[in-house]
């Protein structure tokens, strides 16, 4: 029971840890999104990093549950996470060294 719990949370984190790559939609048929659609989306995207990297640090804890999906999807996760850091960084630095 627990095992198949944790086996539909690794796909929900696999689709969480996902979901920031709808950005390129819009982008791709060239829509024009208002400043509080880029905004909300934005957000979005920050709370389904957080939420995917949460979920897939859970699937992968656990020995047992170990898969590629969970692999996979922490490591899609991380790497957006080292991509906000990064981009926080850099917008700190420039503002500093101004």
């Amino acid at each position: 029971m627990e095992n198949k719990k944790l086996q539909k949370l690794s796909v929900v984190a696999l689709v969480i840890s996902v979901l920031p790559l709808a950005t390129f939609i819009p982008v791709l048929f060239q829509i024009t999104l208002t400043d509080e659609v880029r905004s909300t989306w934005a957000g979005f995207n920050i709370l389904s990093v957080f939420a995917g990297l949460i979920l897939s640090i859970i699937c992968v804890k656990s020995r047992d549950s170990r898969r590629a999906v969970n692999i996979v999807s922490t490591i899609i996760s991380s790497f957006w996470m080292f991509l906000m850091c990064g981009m926080v960084a850099l917008a700190l630095f420039l503002s500093f060294a101004q």
